[in-house]
């Protein structure tokens, strides 16, 4: 008996230490907003959006969000804004991939760029599950209709 009730304090230790790692690494993961951006100038004021595994492309099987931007446009900076509070919202359920013009892309982050972006900034591009391309314009969005185009890619079926 004895036996049996530490091998359970063990599993449940053992469980909360994976759910607490979970909840770490989801953190890590997480879209986060350059603290330092001046949301009144063309300043360059470094990368707009960090986290969330920037080097990624587009995920098969889900929707996805792409915001292509370079980091001294004021309209991009209001923009992440809008991205990362979308992001928090759909964080399990839609998959966002940031692409930096002034950084050196991946070679999905690539072939995305020469896909969709047409030139002007910010760029955003949602795919559906199926890969099929709903939305891609570029300027400033709101959050709203973003959302709205969001919820209707999540609808989409296979």
């Amino acid at each position: 008996m004895r036996l049996f009730r530490t091998g359970i304090r063990i599993a449940v230790l053992l469980a909360w230490v994976l759910v607490f790692t979970a909840a770490l690494l989801a953190q890590d993961q997480a879209l986060r907003l350059n603290p330092h951006l001046d949301y009144n100038s063309d300043s360059v004021d470094g990368p707009l959006i960090t986290g969330n595994d920037t080097q990624t492309g587009v995920v098969a099987g889900r929707p996805n969000y792409v915001m292509i931007y370079s980091e001294g446009c004021f309209n991009s900076k209001r923009q992440a804004r809008r991205t990362v509070a979308l992001s928090e919202r759909y964080k399990d359920r839609v998959n966002f991939v940031i692409i930096d013009l002034d950084k050196p892309q991946s070679p999905a982050q690539l072939k995305l760029v020469e896909r969709y972006y047409e030139g002007a900034i910010p760029d955003l591009v949602v795919v559906d599950s199926n890969g099929k391309p709903v939305y891609n314009r570029a300027g400033e969005q709101s959050e709203e209709v973003l959302s709205h185009i969001l919820d209707v890619a999540l609808q989409e079926k296979h």
